[in-house]
């Protein structure tokens, strides 16, 4: 049930019309298959988002529409309806669903009485968890819920769930409050997506106006944030589903863990708004990627195929394909039912905090080395020259290699995880500063697709 939809105005002209024959026979269809096929109405709605992606089931949209000024209209044109719809309409209902988050209800035709929607003990969900006052600190654009049994989850609820500053101050708190008051954090939400990755508008804007100590801020933030919740002594686990692109992504790499929905579309993709990772995104690609590698050998293919990926914006279209581009982990859960992946995530983080969990210890690790990056460059310079790239999209390309090889260093010199963020931040700021990356930004916030210049 969506409470917070308003009753949509029934449509007019020709598509309008098209539409509305569609939908109003749909769902008379629906109507009289009750209870044929399934005896309560929830369950028909339950198998409509489940099985065929439907946002709203058609009861659920039905209410959206408005059920009385729709039932009327379907009427004067001959729509054959149920008994039981007019039964519900005569008794005052004006909706197949009422009632609040916890404790919602649903007109049962057959019994032809009101009857509560029956809980599902593997779902949880954040809107129950704050109707029961479960909030222990929110902001505009993040909260932290307390998930029970000593899990603390992090919530965001910007638009397409983006992360801007208050967002990324969220984080931080959550890793102050769980080490304080909890066993472990995990990272989901309730929306349409995990994260559609950094607020692009925020970043265009103060880059128009050359305001780049802000953006300095804003990118520092980011990466401080996410090496806590790396480096946190309470496990964090992240939820990932449907776009989990960009900044989104770095916040499911920073995890101890992830259980993932199995529709998840994971990636690094700032090249097409014209940037790189900065959130410690090429760092940890670096790290995964060469996990493993024996002392002396080469990881120049293992650093070279990571920096392609990033360089083209790979996305993986599953769960699995996004092992094995190495977004998750190998040994990452992946869950197949949405409604049921906060709690799988929530039980995951549970089994780390009670197995004794000890946090990561940070690292010295080999970069590839300048040699290695100039290597990658002969490779974009092919592409370039085979006109598979722009001029532009060689500059960031160059950039990203540069970052992934440990910039002007030697083969196997060991440098630090901030050596790496260092060389983030400095690529992302410079990269900020070229007309064409700004046009590439707004073109993405006025198209909603990239822009190839």
């Amino acid at each position: 049930m969506k409470d917070d939809i308003q009753h949509a105005p029934l449509p007019k002209g020709p598509a309008g019309q098209f539409a509305w024959k569609v939908t109003a026979k749909t769902l008379a269809y629906t109507a009289r298959r009750v209870p044929e096929i399934a005896d309560d109405l929830w369950a028909v709605d339950d198998a409509m988002r489940w099985g065929y992606n439907w946002d709203l089931g058609p009861f659920e949209a039905w209410d959206a529409i408005g059920v009385p000024q729709s039932v009327e209209r379907m009427k004067q044109e001959g729509v054959a309806l149920p008994a039981w719809i007019d039964e519900m309409l005569a008794s005052g209902r004006t909706s197949f669903y009422d009632g609040a988050p916890l404790a919602p209800r649903y007109y049962d035709g057959v019994k032809k009485t009101v009857v509560a929607v029956p809980g599902d003990p593997r779902e949880l969900r954040y809107d129950v968890l704050k109707a029961q006052k479960k909030v222990v600190k929110e902001n505009i654009g993040a909260s932290l819920v307390d998930l029970g049994d000593g899990v603390l989850g992090v919530e965001f609820h910007t638009k397409l769930n983006t992360l801007d500053p208050d967002v990324i101050a969220m984080l931080d708190a959550a890793v102050d409050v769980a080490e304080k008051d909890f066993q472990a954090i995990v990272i989901g939400n309730d929306g349409e997506h995990f994260c559609a990755g950094a607020n692009l508008f925020l970043v265009v804007m103060a880059a128009q106006q050359k305001a780049w100590d802000q953006i300095e801020r804003v990118v520092t933030g980011l990466q401080n944030a996410l090496q806590r919740l790396r480096y946190a002594r309470v496990p964090v686990v992240a939820a990932p589903f449907q776009y989990t692109l960009g900044g989104g992504c770095e916040v499911a790499l920073a995890a101890d863990a992830c259980q993932a929905h199995a529709e998840t579309y994971i990636g690094l993709v700032e090249v097409g708004v014209g940037l790189l990772p900065a959130g410690g995104g090429c760092l940890l690609m670096v790290q995964r990627w060469s996990a493993g590698l024996p002392g002396g050998a080469d990881p120049l293919p293992l650093i070279g195929q990571a920096s392609l990926n990033i360089a083209t914006a790979k996305v993986a279209t599953s769960a699995e394909e996004a092992k094995k581009l190495r977004y998750l982990r190998a040994d990452d859960g992946v869950t197949l039912n949405r409604a049921h992946l906060l709690q799988h995530a929530k039980q995951r983080a549970l089994g780390l905090a009670r197995a004794d969990y000890r946090p990561p210890l940070p690292r010295l690790i080999a970069a590839a080395g300048y040699d290695a990056a100039r290597t990658i460059g002969m490779r974009i310079w092919g592409m370039l020259e085979g006109g598979y790239a722009s001029e532009h999209d060689a500059l960031i390309a160059n950039k990203v290699a540069h970052v992934m090889c440990g910039g002007k260093v030697a083969a196997g010199t060991e440098v630090s995880e901030r050596h790496y963020l260092d060389l983030e931040r400095e690529a992302f700021l410079s990269l900020c500063g070229e007309q064409k990356t700004q046009e590439r930004m707004m073109y993405m916030l006025q198209n909603n697709k990239p822009l190839r210049n």
